[in-house]
C-alpha cells in the first residue's frame, strides 16, 4: 500500500477569507493533484465554487497547472486575482473561459463603462477553410507578458480594472480564445484600451497557434505579422 504524502497549504485574500485559515497541512494519497486538493475545498466550503475557472495554481512557488501531481513536501497555493497599478487579472488556461466571469472581475461602482473583448475562433484563414485552432503557450511569461500590457495600457489610460485571460489547446470554429475586459469611467477610455490590449498581446505575448486545415496544419507568426504582411498595417 501507497504511504500518503504530505503537503502545505497557504491561501491568500479572498481565499483564505472563505476558508477561515490561511495554511494548513495536509495528508493525501500519492498521486494527487493541485486540482484534486481545489476540488476538496470546494466540497468543504460550496462559496468557492465560483473561483474554480479565475484562481491560479502555485506549486513550490512557481505557476502550476491543476492536473501537476503533488510530491511529498510540496507548498500548494491558490492565488485569487492579484492586484497592481489598476487592478487587474491575467491568466493562461486550458479550461473554456467564460466572458461574463472575466467580465465581473472588472466591474467597479466608479466605472461608467466596461468593454468586453471576445476572440473566437474563425472557419477560415490565409485563404483556406479551418477546422480548428491549436494554441500553445510559455504560460508564466505569457502572463508576466500580459502584466506588462495593462501596466502599458495604465499608463495611456485613466481605466479601473483590467482583466485578460486567454486559452491553450485545440479550439474548434466558434470557441472562445482570448477575453479581455477593462472598465473605465468614461467608454473612450475602456474602447481604446481594450483595442490596445488585443494588439499588444498579439504582438509581444508567448502564445502561439497552428491552423488546421482539411488537407493539413501549420505553426503562424503573430496575427500582426501577418496582417503587415498582406498590406493591412504598416511594417514597424
Amino acid at each position: 500500500m501507497t504511504e500518503p504524502i504530505t503537503i502545505d497549504m497557504r491561501y491568500f485574500a479572498s481565499m483564505r477569507e472563505v476558508l477561515g485559515r490561511s495554511s494548513e497541512r495536509l495528508s493525501v494519497p500519492a498521486g494527487t493533484t493541485a486540482g484534486a486538493i481545489l476540488e476538496r475545498l470546494v466540497a468543504e466550503q460550496p462559496k468557492l465554487d465560483r473561483m474554480r475557472t479565475i484562481v491560479m495554481v502555485m506549486v513550490n512557488q512557481s505557476y502550476a497547472s491543476p492536473e501537476t501531481v503533488l510530491s511529498d513536501g510540496d507548498e500548494v497555493a491558490f492565488i485569487p486575482p492579484v492586484s497592481g497599478g489598476a487592478p487587474a487579472f491575467y491568466r493562461v488556461q486550458e479550461e473554456p473561459i467564460d466572458a461574463r466571469e472575466v467580465e465581473a472581475l472588472v466591474v467597479d461602482a466608479g466605472a461608467g463603462a466596461v468593454v468586453t473583448f471576445s476572440g473566437t475562433v474563425r472557419d477560415h484563414g490565409r485563404g483556406q477553410s479551418v477546422s480548428l485552432l491549436e494554441y500553445e503557450a510559455y504560460a508564466p511569461a505569457a502572463e508576466r507578458m500580459m502584466a506588462q500590457v495593462g501596466d502599458e495600457i495604465a499608463e495611456r489610460w485613466p481605466v479601473i480594472k483590467i482583466a485578460m485571460v486567454h486559452r491553450t489547446g485545440a479550439l474548434p470554429v466558434g470557441e472562445v480564445s482570448v477575453v479581455i475586459a477593462i472598465s473605465s469611467a468614461h467608454r473612450d477610455a475602456a474602447f481604446d484600451a481594450s483595442r490596445y490590449a488585443i494588439e499588444r498581446l498579439k504582438e509581444i505575448v508567448p502564445i502561439w497557434k497552428k491552423e488546421h486545415y482539411g488537407d493539413g496544419a501549420a505553426w503562424l507568426g503573430s496575427e500582426h505579422d501577418y496582417q503587415v504582411e498582406i498590406g493591412r498595417l504598416p511594417a514597424e
